[in-house]
């Protein structure tokens, strides 16, 4: 395996930058995802990274050599795409003989053999060795697919949403799957998606990238528990963050529109409040008063949305609560809970630093 790093890379389709001065380093055996909403420039990444699009500034590195000369062979990466990428007529066997038959990487026929053997075991797909692909389900055919990969020994696995295609029971299995081969092999593997749980649940480190820019970058942990910037915490998270505008009170920033006490201490216009449903408690007193406008009951919890002031608000609660449209609450949360935003920026601000200093 190897290291991965792009250098200020640039990639342009007409006057639109796909991906915009991108630097980042991928570990050797580093299980590594790039994040973001469509559009951003993830795939386009992967692209520049296996040699299908070529950089219009910047370069590309593999193992510590610049790649900008090389083409798609001599880089020895493997991709594994959402769409599996075999060939219907052959056998399983058939392709994953395929890739160790190539001008640039050909094989003899026992180390081929040994090759499929050991990938066929590590996947569990030695019984389908000699069944057409055309027969296979789902997720038999990513798991081809992967094996396809595996067999070339590549120096990294680049895989572009490769579960997007799958139902969500069979999507957990393969990220576990995926997720415990990876740390078997020591792969170095760069993981394209915009499944925010994929991102949480697999990765050793997260590049959030937001228009072709590095929005936000570290351990999923890192991504959850501080969130750099207000489009960071929203995407970061299911059901979203709450995002609400704050104004001055008498004793410290209030939610817009709200009675109560003070949220935060220190001014409020100007700035958003953060605060994750699962942070948020229905309490007896105290907190802030609000309405529910609705409930939604998902089995292991329900999520109510509460009109607090101007602003909605979402709370995560175990279990079902016996409350409707129109029931009024109080909404409470430790105040370690809350993220502090600046409105113009986005950008994250301290609470700590911002808090009034003893005189």
């Amino acid at each position: 395996m190897a290291e991965v790093r792009l250098d200020r890379v640039t990639k342009r389709f007409g006057r639109h930058a796909a991906v915009d001065d991108l630097t980042l380093t991928i570990a050797d055996g580093e299980f590594f995802v790039l994040l973001g909403p469509t559009g951003a420039g993830k795939t386009t990444t992967l692209r520049l990274i296996a040699g299908l699009e070529k950089p219009d500034d910047g370069s590309v590195w593999i193992a510590g050599q610049d790649t900008r000369q090389w083409s798609v062979a001599e880089r020895d990466v493997a991709l594994v795409f959402q769409y599996y990428s075999l060939y219907p007529r052959y056998t399983v066997r058939q392709n994953l003989a395929f890739p160790l038959k190539s001008k640039v990487h050909s094989y003899p026929q026992a180390e081929i053999e040994q090759r499929i053997a050991r990938a066929a075991k590590m996947l569990r797909i030695e019984h389908l060795l000699d069944r057409k692909t055309d027969k296979l389900s789902g997720g038999e055919m990513q798991r081809v697919s992967i094996g396809r990969a595996i067999v070339r020994e590549p120096k990294a696995f680049l895989m572009d949403e490769p579960l997007s295609n799958l139902d969500a029971q069979l999507r957990h299995g393969m990220r576990v799957e995926i997720r415990a081969l990876q740390q078997r092999l020591g792969m170095t593997v760069v993981y394209v998606t915009h499944d925010q749980v994929e991102a949480m649940s697999m990765a050793d480190r997260v590049i959030l990238i937001r228009q072709g820019r590095i929005e936000q970058e570290g351990a999923p942990e890192d991504l959850y528990a501080r969130p750099a910037t207000v489009f960071a915490a929203r995407f970061i998270g299911t059901p979203p963050m709450n995002i609400v505008a704050l104004t001055d009170g008498a004793q410290g920033a209030v939610i817009r529109g709200a009675p109560g006490a003070a949220v935060v201490p220190g001014r409020g216009a100007g700035r958003m409040l953060g605060v994750r449903p699962e942070h948020v408690e229905l309490v007896a007193e105290g907190g802030v008063p609000g309405v529910v406008s609705s409930a939604e009951y998902h089995g292991a919890d329900t999520v109510l949305t509460v009109q607090v002031g101007e602003e909605s608000l979402l709370a995560r609660a175990p279990g079902r609560l016996g409350l409707g449209a129109g029931a009024k609450v109080r909404l409470g949360w430790a105040p370690e809970a809350l993220h502090l935003f600046d409105a113009g920026t986005g950008t994250r601000i301290d609470l700590r630093q911002d808090a009034p200093q003893p005189a």
